[in-house]
């Protein structure tokens, strides 16, 4: 960077684990210019991905939502003329009082994720629901299925601090592609195979830019992650490198674990897995003669109908080979259990009432299509907001979502930085501001930095930030609370102190602040966090209570690691398999607007193993069809070599309006919850192929 350009502190807000420590230029007092990772943070060291180093291109695009909207036409025509802030937030609270007023207040639905990880501009949402007794959100797209999975057996969502990779001998990237979604950990784990001569072995379901990296790339079917853990648990226990002495202190059941694995061999993984035996084999031992080895666990492999399962499964291993008692060892999927946040001022948890219906993120599409259950016997859907996110493309089983949408009766407000797929079907359309214009504090899941993100540029246009319009329709539809009388950095501040951190000038001083546990506590050396200190191989899924009226709740979960043969499994009519894994330019529908990413990424297209094109009569290149019986998208056929036979990988959210025919890749993912907590199997979707 240019040493004569003034530089600001600040955070990546995006929807990533890594939550980089960011340096920004700041050519004046409204534009940027070239933004870098921080190099005094030691996580994310200097290294942040390409999408964020061209930020610069996203903040000043030519085509960000400027001022306020209403719609003129019909609802996805495009049609909108320039309206005024009062008018905007006035029609907003007219329609959320009509519909509370003939339907009752749950029959407004404030809708949200995690377009922005900022806690007040993300989570403010929450407190206007509250006060308001609206229907509540329950989100379930990213962690409904991993966080339990996780949980199950540890009882905290936490781990090995993730910088600890320096010190491990084998790092294994277990269902998680970082060199596409957080670039951090592969600067880590490939400082640790520098340094110490370590190895990186990673597991998928195709050959994606981390397999690329691996020293061994694991390649198994969609679903089967459970299969391949406990074939490796046999082999472990088989072969005498399970660790006894740990497993006597540590462990709950390690005998029976064991004697439930005894017909889990790798010949019956094998069938599940389509790994060869010899690879399931070498893989377990190399597993078990390395103790210091750690399992950095994604979120990918969980979004299954059997992801929980899965995750429960996979973090088993460590604990058979003891590799939690060692720097460098056991097993990380998030961070998030340590910061122990007093959100009540941010979410207004002081006028929460749990008797209020929530209604499941992931079926949006058949909540407002009136579905009873996703209802809880209440009122339908009238009015909405959305804040942080795009449903109109990330959301699945699309075609139920876009007929919801499109339903005259439904009001929907949109407040967004970009025109994107839901702002076009939007009554009312707010600019937002980007996290560079406005202050907000942010936690990571892949490390343990708390980090102040202040406002370091003045916004374009007329737009304005989440808390800002958040308080200025509490006002209009009477909702009282403290919270929206106070500015962001109060609200920051009071957080922060009231959470045991220190305030928000200190934060601001420092720019992050490391809250990583200590290390016994971290690898659970006095004990897992279960009342009787021990790890539970047998998992107890009721201890993490399912959302009332959750169809399949807990009871169907295996209590022992197994492959639970739940998936959406392939027929004659469905020959294939469909994950829709993340993209290396594209962070769910975020920088798709951006030139650069659009050219990095192509036009929308699916790998395809070269034999399964060919028994398909199709070359590499052909537009294609692909569809089930949740609908059909058109794309281009990519040849690839990477996955198994019947295995079709379509990477990221490209605009709808880029596939032939204008429906999305998640018109072919189902909504159907997964137990515990639900959330949306992604990557588990049969489904046909033809020429187009």
């Amino acid at each position: 960077m240019d040493a004569r350009i003034p530089i600001g502190h600040s955070v990546c807000p995006h929807d990533c684990p890594s939550a980089c420590a960011l340096e920004v230029e700041l050519l004046d007092e409204r534009r940027i210019g070239r933004v870098r990772g921080a190099k005094g943070n030691d996580y994310t060291a200097g290294v942040i991905c390409a999408k964020v180093a061209r930020y610069a291109e996203r903040q000043h695009h030519p085509d960000r939502l400027m001022y306020p909207l209403r719609r003129t036409g019909p609802k996805g025509s495009g049609q909108f003329t320039r309206i005024t802030w009062d008018e905007a937030l006035d029609r907003t609270a007219d329609a959320f009082n009509a519909a509370e007023a003939k339907f009752g207040a749950t029959s407004v639905w404030p809708y949200y994720y995690a377009g922005t990880l900022g806690l007040v501009m993300r989570d403010g949402i929450e407190r206007l629901t509250n006060a308001k007794k609206y229907s509540r959100f329950h989100g379930t797209i990213c962690t409904g299925t991993s966080w339990p999975g996780a949980i199950v057996g540890s009882g905290a969502l936490w781990g090995p601090d993730s910088r600890e990779m320096a010190k491990s001998d084998l790092i294994v990237l277990w269902g998680t592609n970082p060199v596409n979604t957080q670039v951090n950990v592969m600067t880590h784990a490939s400082r640790a195979r520098k340094d110490r001569g370590a190895k990186i072995a990673a597991v998928d379901i195709y050959q994606n830019g981390t397999m690329d990296q691996a020293d061994h790339a694991i390649c198994i079917r969609p679903g089967t992650d459970g299969a391949l853990a406990c074939a490796i648990m046999h082999v472990l226990f088989r072969d005498g490198l399970a660790d006894w002495d740990y497993l006597n202190k540590y462990a709950d059941r390690p005998k029976e674990l064991q004697a439930h694995l005894a017909n889990r061999t790798p010949e019956w993984a094998s069938a599940i897995t389509g790994l060869p035996v010899p690879e399931i084999v070498a893989f377990a031992r190399l597993i078990g003669n390395t103790k210091r080895t750690f399992f950095r666990l994604g979120y990918g492999f969980t979004r299954s109908r059997n992801g929980a399962a899965n995750m429960h499964a996979v973090t088993c291993i460590p604990v058979v080979t003891g590799a939690w008692a060692h720097e460098g060892g056991g097993a990380l999927h998030s961070l998030s259990g340590i910061y122990k946040w007093n959100k009540t001022l941010i979410e207004g948890l002081d006028v929460r009432d749990l008797s209020v219906r929530a209604i499941d993120q992931s079926r949006i599409g058949a909540a407002l299509n009136g579905d009873p259950y996703d209802l809880a016997g209440g009122p339908p859907v009238k009015a909405m907001l959305f804040q942080n996110t795009n449903p109109m493309e990330v959301a699945p089983d699309q075609n139920r979502v876009r007929k919801g949408f499109a339903r005259e009766d439904l009001f929907t407000c949109v407040h967004e930085q970009f025109m994107t797929a839901t702002a076009q079907m939007a009554d009312v359309v707010l600019p937002a501001t980007m996290f560079l214009e406005h202050d907000d504090v942010y936690q990571a899941g892949g490390h343990p930095h708390i980090q102040l993100g202040p406002k370091l540029v003045e916004p374009p246009g007329e737009c304005r930030h989440n808390h800002d319009v958040i308080g200025a329709l509490a006002k209009r539809v009477g909702a009282e609370h403290r919270g929206f009388d106070m500015t962001p950095r109060e609200i920051i501040d009071w957080t922060l102190t009231n959470s045991g951190r220190p305030g928000i000038e200190e934060l601001e001083r420092r720019h992050w602040i490391d809250v990583m546990p200590p290390y016994e506590e971290a690898h659970f050396l006095n004990g897992f966090a279960w009342p009787n200190k021990k790890f539970r191989f047998k998992a107890d899924w009721s201890a993490i209570p399912a959302r009332e009226g959750l169809k399949g709740g807990y009871a169907e979960l295996p209590t022992f690691p197994d492959h639970w043969a739940v998936t959406e499994e392939t027929d004659a009519a469905h020959p294939f398999r469909l994950a829709t894994s993340p993209a290396r330019g594209y962070l769910n529908s975020t920088f798709n607007e951006t030139p650069s990413s659009r050219a990095k990424h192509g036009p929308p297209h699916a790998l395809i193993h070269p034999d399964d094109l060919a028994c398909l009569a199709l070359n590499d290149g052909a537009p294609i069809r692909i569809g089930n019986t949740r609908g059909e998208i058109g794309l281009v056929a990519k040849a690839a070599v990477g996955q198994q036979r019947g295995v079709v990988i379509v990477e990221g959210v490209a605009p709808n309006s880029q596939f032939a025919g204008g429906a999305g890749i998640n018109t072919l993912t189902g909504s159907a919850q997964s137990a515990p907590h639900g959330g949306a199997p992604f990557h588990d979707n049969r489904v046909w192929i033809r020429a187009a």
